[in-house]
């Protein structure tokens, strides 16, 4: 496999049975052979997207000491500003070349569920801001509601299977700027090999070459989408549920060659999480006497903090 398949989210929600278990075949088959796919059809219309990004560029081209009175202490980062080389890749001393803003929760419904997550920051310098930021996390998290439909019934289990457990999940809008390279990097990278942490991962801005994706036998293929399409990948919480049936690859953003150091990149991934008492315990279905259960039970929440302990972001 050169590149990463292709699919349109259209097929899925059309009336035609044909054009929807296609969809679901080809992205259970894209999931279980690399672990990745391009996305057409999602409900980010392009003014949205235009909005969005003018937006993250204004944000990360005000000074510095003013993003830094965003960056709130005592949360892991999961909310407003996380300064340059903070994050680091599991097992990585050297942070990664990256600052970013964290877009969190909106949640409308239940008292409880709102007092566990901190509070969405607001950026007083750009009034537009937050409200794009809200509008574009809805339409990610839309979308991803219907990519794990297609997934669940491709498991072999009720199309809404997921519904409930992420309705009002701990997922995040990450926009990232990564700054032009000032000099050489002491094995530095835009962001170091890892695998994401979450159960799906929907990616704005991999149009240009930078993200790269390990297939089984090691090698590196770079991930380039169309300019109409999302990557989406597996995250590490759906690979443990379904005992690694469904690939949460490794991938990588790796430097741009020293031609274009001067130049910034920026993308802006969203993480889709449940909520934290999901039990991530592998699925019966995925478990046979060729397929042994690899992973033990744990809930969303216990694996989410240890794996930000193994980040950095927050201590033990």
């Amino acid at each position: 496999m050169e590149r990463i398949p292709s699919v349109d989210l259209a097929d899925f929600i059309s009336n035609d049975p044909t054009r929807k278990q296609n969809f679901i075949n080809n992205i259970g088959k894209a999931y279980e052979d690399i672990g990745f796919v391009a996305l057409k059809g999602h409900f980010l219309d392009d003014a949205l997207v235009d909005k969005l990004y003018s937006e993250v560029k204004n944000f990360f081209d005000l000074p510095v000491s003013t993003k830094q009175g965003y960056e709130i202490e005592g949360i892991g980062g999961q909310r407003g500003y996380v300064s340059f080389g903070k994050e680091s890749a599991k097992g990585k001393k050297e942070g990664d070349l990256k600052e970013f803003w964290h877009f969190g929760q909106y949640v409308e419904d239940d008292a409880e569920r709102k007092k566990e997550y901190p509070e969405n920051i607001v950026v007083k310098e750009l009034p537009q801001f937050n409200e794009v930021g809200k509008e574009a996390y809805k339409m990610l998290e839309r979308t991803a509601k219907y990519v794990l439909r297609a997934l669940a019934l491709h498991l072999g289990l009720e199309e809404t299977y997921f519904d409930a457990y992420i309705h009002n999940g701990n997922s995040i809008l990450r926009p990232i700027h990564y700054p032009p390279i000032l000099e050489e990097p002491k094995d530095a990278v835009r962001a170091a090999a890892h695998g994401d942490i979450n159960l799906i991962t929907l990616l704005m801005g991999a149009q240009g070459r930078g993200l790269q994706v390990q297939r089984h036998d090691g090698q590196w293929i770079d991930a380039i989408a169309e300019p109409d399409e999302l990557m989406i990948n597996v995250g590490d919480m759906l690979s443990r549920h379904t005992n690694n049936k469904l690939k949460s690859t490794i991938h990588r953003v790796v430097n741009p060659p020293r031609e274009l150091w001067g130049t910034s990149r920026y993308s802006i991934p969203f993480f889709m999480h449940p909520i934290s008492e999901m039990k991530l315990d592998v699925l019966d279905s995925c478990v046979d006497k060729n397929h042994p259960k690899q992973f033990d039970d744990i809930t969303a929440g216990e694996f989410l903090n240890e794996r930000l302990i193994e980040l950095g972001l927050i201590k033990k």
